[in-house]
C-alpha cells in the first residue's frame, strides 16, 4: 500500500504540471493573437484618398500672402453675413413690433420665440425681395461668370442695400453720426459710408418700431382699465385685472383680424415703390 501511494504521488504531480503547461500555452497563444490583431489594425498603411490641392495664386495673380488675406476676409464676411443682413434690412422694425404686440396682449410666451422670429424673417424676405434681386443680378451673377472680382462684387452688392437704407433713414439721425464721424454730408447720398449709414438706419428703425408699439398698446390698455374699473366697482380688489382682461384682449385681437392688420401695416410702412403689394 505504501508503495502504491508513493508511485501515485509522482503521477499526480506530473498531471498537475502538464495542466499548468497547457494553461500557460493557451495564455501565450491568446496574447500572441491579440498582439497580431493590434499590429494589423494599427500598422500604418498606404491611403488611397484623393489629394487636396489649395491654389493660393499663380505667377501674376498676386502673392500668396495677399490671397491668404483675401480668403480670411471672405470667411469673416460670410460668418457675419446674417448679422449684416439683419442690420441692413427691415428685420429690426418687424421683430421689435412683434415683441411689443406680445407684451401688449399680455402673453409672454405665446406665440413662441421661434414662431415670432420665423414670421419676422419671412416678412423681411418679402419686403427685401426687390433689393435682394437687384444685388444678385448686379453682383453675384457677374462674380460667378468671372466678369468682376470680389471687391467689385462687394461694392455692387452693397449699393441696393444702401439705397434701401437711405430711403428709410431719418436725416436727423444721419447728421448725428456724420458729425460724430467728423465728416461732412456728401452731395450724393450714395457716398455716405456704411459705418455711418448702418447705425443711423438702425436707430431710425427702432424709433419707428417704438411709435408703432405705442399705438398697439392703446387698445389693450383701455381693455385693462375698463376691466380694473369693473372689478373695483364690484369690490373684487384682490382679483388681478390681468387675469380677467386677457381673454377679452385675445378675442378682441382675433375679431379685428389683428395678424392681417399687423402684417399689412408693417409691409406698407416701408416704401411702396420697393414693396410689391397687390391691390
Amino acid at each position: 500500500m505504501l508503495l502504491r501511494a508513493k508511485q501515485s504521488n509522482p503521477a499526480k504531480k506530473w498531471i498537475a504540471a502538464s495542466g499548468l503547461v497547457l494553461k500557460a500555452n493557451k495564455a501565450a497563444l491568446c496574447f500572441a493573437a491579440l498582439l497580431a490583431m493590434t499590429v494589423v489594425f494599427f500598422m500604418p498603411t498606404e491611403a488611397f484618398a484623393q489629394a487636396i490641392n489649395i491654389d493660393l495664386g499663380q505667377d501674376g495673380d498676386g502673392t500668396v500672402t495677399g490671397r491668404v488675406v483675401q480668403l480670411v476676409v471672405l470667411l469673416t464676411v460670410l460668418s457675419l453675413a446674417p448679422s449684416i443682413l439683419i442690420m441692413m434690412t427691415s428685420f429690426t422694425r418687424i421683430v421689435v413690433v412683434l415683441s411689443f404686440l406680445r407684451t401688449a396682449i399680455g402673453i409672454q410666451q405665446t406665440p413662441p420665440n421661434t414662431v415670432m422670429i420665423s414670421l419676422a424673417l419671412f416678412l423681411t424676405f418679402f419686403i427685401m425681395a426687390p433689393t435682394l434681386q437687384a444685388a444678385y443680378e448686379t453682383a453675384v451673377v457677374p462674380l460667378i461668370n468671372e466678369e468682376i472680382d470680389e471687391v467689385q462684387a462687394f461694392e455692387r452688392g452693397v449699393d441696393p442695400f444702401k439705397k434701401f437704407m437711405i430711403t428709410h433713414v431719418r436725416e436727423q439721425d444721419l447728421r448725428l453720426f456724420m458729425e460724430m464721424n467728423k465728416s461732412e454730408m456728401p452731395e450724393d447720398a450714395m457716398e455716405v459710408p456704411l459705418q455711418v449709414l448702418i447705425p443711423s438706419f438702425m436707430i431710425s428703425e427702432l424709433r419707428r418700431a417704438f411709435e408703432i408699439g405705442f399705438m398697439l398698446f392703446l387698445p389693450f390698455l383701455i381693455i385693462d382699465l375698463v376691466t380694473a374699473s369693473i372689478l373695483m366697482s364690484m369690490g373684487m380688489m384682490m382679483l388681478p385685472p390681468v387675469t380677467i382682461s386677457l381673454p377679452f384682449k385675445i378675442i378682441f385681437f382675433v375679431l379685428v383680424d389683428g395678424w392681417y392688420l399687423i402684417a399689412g401695416s408693417l409691409i406698407r410702412s416701408f416704401d411702396p415703390a420697393n414693396v410689391p403689394i397687390p391691390g
